[in-house]
């Protein structure tokens, strides 16, 4: 059984960022739409040195910002943020397909589709178009997009029929991108796991999010299951830390990893024997990352292939 860790997004360690922007108030002072495009290419190059950075280090998963394009999805701002910046994006999709490196996007909270509101409903279909443009044009064939599954207006059995409703709404294109995530409040892995199979569709577990939101299930009686979404990929799992142990606090990220805890879930799903990628969501990023590794290699016989992968015999 193969793992591969990846981070998302920023990398700590050479302290670049792929989210510059502006806000909609300095931006419609002059309405200057050079200076979207300047940002843009400033984060396209820093998106370019991240991955390179990647590849060096043996890293094969790795989270897209969804802030790349500054104001790409404000009903107020009208822009063609792809055909500029061609060139570039094809570069990078050269990079990212030439070294195999899995990619994937999340859209923020305001993704919701399965709200009552129908401009609400009606923007996170914008938004969702804008993250599939961003993967088409860097040509990766397996889109991911992940969602949430929303509020729970009028309780939870009719805000999963409205998700399922307003999902079978969707083009077939952004149907086929689509993953959905157990959260940490409402939509438990049973819910969502409902859900995916309804819907036929892959579920992303989140190990942090089940630990704050469950019914007293266990992990090992549904994760088979959850990874059996995926088909004939590769699952991949979300996990973080507490940020302390505190009710206040419990949902919040820590900025690394707890490494008893990660290995304690990796012991009790270890018998699926089966391949998959773990995104560690910690704010440090992929300095997380290599401390977990180094914890890894110290307190496990896990046999490490290369600076982030390792195989666990069953």
């Amino acid at each position: 059984m193969k793992i591969r860790l990846g981070y998302v997004a920023i990398s700590k360690v050479i302290e670049n960022t792929t989210s510059k922007t502006i806000t909609y108030t300095n931006f419609k002072k002059d309405k200057d739409i050079k200076k979207i495009y300047n940002l843009i290419n400033n984060n396209l190059n820093a998106l370019e040195e991240i991955l390179n950075y990647n590849i060096k280090n043996n890293i094969h998963f790795y989270r897209l910002t969804s802030k790349l394009i500054p104001l790409a999805t404000h009903k107020d701002v009208e822009f063609d943020y792809i055909n500029p910046f061609k060139n570039k994006f094809k570069k990078i999709g050269k990079i990212i397909k030439n070294n195999n490196l899995r990619i994937d996007l999340h859209p923020d909270q305001f993704a919701v589709l399965n709200s009552i509101n129908k401009e609400v409903v009606e923007n996170t279909i914008k938004i969702l178009e804008y993250h599939y443009k961003i993967l088409d044009v860097l040509n990766i064939k397996d889109k991911v997009i992940i969602l949430h599954v929303g509020g729970n207006n009028f309780g939870k059995e009719k805000s999963i029929t409205r998700f399922i409703n307003n999902f079978n709404k969707l083009p077939e294109y952004l149907k086929q991108c689509i993953v959905i995530e157990n959260d940490d409040k409402i939509f438990n892995i049973k819910d969502t796991l409902y859900i995916s199979k309804k819907l036929n569709i892959p579920m992303v577990l989140d190990y942090h999010h089940y630990l704050c939101n469950n019914d007293g299930e266990k992990i090992e009686d549904y994760i088979e299951d959850i990874f059996n979404t995926w088909h004939k990929k590769t699952p991949k799992i979300h996990f973080s830390s507490p940020k302390s142990n505190l009710k206040k606090e419990f949902r919040a990220h820590h900025d690394y990893i707890n490494l008893y805890t990660f290995i304690e879930f990796i012991e009790k799903i270890k018998f699926v024997n089966k391949d998959f990628d773990i995104m560690i969501e910690a704010k440090a990023k992929d300095d997380a990352l290599y401390r977990l590794v180094r914890g890894l290699k110290y307190k496990t016989n896990y046999n490490f292939i290369d600076e982030t992968s390792f195989i666990i015999n069953k």
